[in-house]
């Protein structure tokens, strides 16, 4: 697969739930799979996909980093097919350039999983927490886009 058969696009939560229970809430009822704030007006949704296939979403809630406002990674997933080929950095890419464009120039950060850590530390993302549990996910660090 080349990386430019990927088309990035932003779309509403309910084109990307089942690929993020599938991914990140297996075994869980599929409700487990929408986070709060996903709702809000504010959260934007991106997809990937390979030709008509949904293969990789990412999604971006307002929050807070240390008291002020910020951008949140939440239920960010690749299908299994199309993992360590370029989609999840193709999100991450898009997300960026996204708000990059619209000048704002908040903190985005996420929790991510342990193994995922690594990941985000080649695309310039550092670890700024322990290693914490969340219940229904494992491990976790949370990590802050420099």
């Amino acid at each position: 697969m080349q990386q430019a058969t990927i088309q990035i696009r932003r779309v509403k939560l309910d084109d990307i739930i089942d690929l993020r229970h599938r991914m990140l809430r297996q075994g869980l009822p599929r409700e487990a799979a929408v986070f709060d704030g996903d709702r809000d007006e504010n959260a934007t949704h991106v997809a990937a996909f390979d030709g008509p296939s949904l293969v990789g979403c990412a999604t971006i809630h307002l929050t807070q980093w240390e008291g002020k406002p910020a951008w949140q990674l939440r239920g960010m997933a690749v299908a299994e097919s199309h993992q360590k080929r370029g989609v999840g950095r193709q999100l991450l890419r898009f997300i960026e350039s996204e708000l990059e464009a619209a000048a704002d120039d908040r903190r985005l950060w996420c929790n991510a999983r342990v193994p995922a850590a690594p990941f985000y530390e080649k695309l310039g993302w550092a670890v700024m927490s322990d290693v914490f549990e969340i219940p229904t996910a494992g491990p976790h660090v949370r990590m802050l886009r420099r």
